[in-house]
């Protein structure tokens, strides 16, 4: 029997950038064109939902393993608790004699990896080392990468994208936030920022999509007088996520800590104009004073100046969503993302699925 592509993730209907980014491959045919079997290894939920699928995917891809039929695992991976399950599946993977590929998100990998102790960095080191290749996002992470990990395969491919049919916008003054909710995607600032431009335009409002410190968002808003513009939509996606682009006339994501956000690139995507920080790869997708605005961290004078000068000026809000939009499509588009990642599993000796063989096998999926 045919061996197979053993991708790891979180389950397709969480809440994040790796179910975002595995939804996308899904839906542009990765999984048709090539023997890939996706297993869960994370879903939202209880501590007992998480630990019932923590121990599931071991158990799939134990059984996998034994059986012979795995060619490759390539491993979805962030830090915290998903680095260190995905870590004892690669384990088991190595003992088998199986190549695996590391394939890094989320923008707080660094901090983690400082906050480890001496044991916990070697064990981190030894993942990424022994990878046959190691992904990662943006040329930034690619340095990162290969300055502590002395990793020798290292490839950028960015998060792909869905390019959306191109809304008119006529609701000026709506800002769009999306992601989790809390101090270090920099809500709170965006929160100060729209309490002093409040008086100066009376149409701002801001939605935000996404869970975390829902209510203490909600109180926030209420002690700064700006309860009545602020709308607290809990987490969105497909076409309700799409339907919030459409109503936006500026992305604001002020991040203190990033990888490649899958909502700035669909922001993009979608024509906004964004304004975020120069963390991570973001300053890969956003050219200040080009597709959208940086500034820095936690200085909230400067990102109400950037929102005060969009929201003053339709020519130039106009003008970034254009340019936004045309490197989306340029850089970050699913046909061109998922064509790297192709090719890459071609340079590992990994083969698509030939016209003659029976796609459907493939095309598994372990909830």
């Amino acid at each position: 029997m045919r061996k197979r592509i053993v991708m790891l993730g979180t389950a397709f209907d969480t809440m994040g950038g790796i179910s975002s980014v595995v939804n996308v491959y899904r839906a542009k045919g990765l999984f048709d064109r090539w023997p890939i079997t996706y297993i869960a290894t994370h879903r939202d939920g209880s501590r007992l939902d998480k630990f019932i699928q923590a121990c599931r995917s071991a158990l799939f891809l134990s059984w996998f393993l034994v059986t012979c039929r795995v060619a490759m695992l390539h491993v979805h991976m962030s830090s915290g608790p998903s680095f260190w399950r995905k870590a004892g599946l690669i384990l088991m993977t190595r003992l088998f004699g199986v190549r695996y590929l590391c394939h890094l998100h989320g923008g707080f990998f660094p901090n983690f990896y400082k906050a480890s102790g001496t044991m916990a960095r070697w064990s981190i080191r030894d993942v990424f080392q022994k990878a046959a290749t190691v992904i990662v996002l943006s040329e930034e992470w690619k340095l990162w990468v290969q300055s502590i990990f002395s990793c020798q395969h290292v490839c950028v491919i960015p998060n792909p994208v869905l390019i959306p049919p191109l809304e008119n916008r006529n609701e000026i003054g709506r800002l769009i936030f999306l992601g989790r909710l809390g101090k270090n995607k920099g809500i709170y600032d965006i929160l100060i920022a729209i309490a002093k431009l409040a008086s100066e335009f009376p149409s701002i409002h801001l939605l935000a999509g996404g869970d975390g410190e829902l209510d203490q968002v909600r109180d926030t808003a209420k002690s700064l007088g700006i309860a009545d513009r602020v709308e607290i939509l809990g987490w969105v996606k497909g076409a309700a996520k799409d339907a919030l682009l459409a109503r936006a006339s500026i992305y604001v994501l002020p991040s203190y800590a990033e990888n490649l956000p899958m909502s700035v690139l669909e922001a993009m995507a979608a024509g906004l104009p964004v304004i975020s920080t120069p963390v991570g790869g973001i300053p890969s997708a956003i050219e200040d004073g080009v597709e959208g605005l940086l500034v820095p961290p936690g200085d909230t004078e400067a990102l109400t100046e950037a929102i005060r000068r969009l929201l003053a000026d339709s020519d130039l809000r106009h003008r970034m969503g254009e340019a936004a939009r045309a490197k989306a499509i340029a850089k970050f588009s699913s046909e061109k993302v998922i064509a790297g990642l192709e090719d890459v599993y071609r340079e590992l000796g990994l083969a698509p699925i030939s016209a003659g063989e029976e796609s459907g096998i493939h095309r598994k999926s372990v909830p």
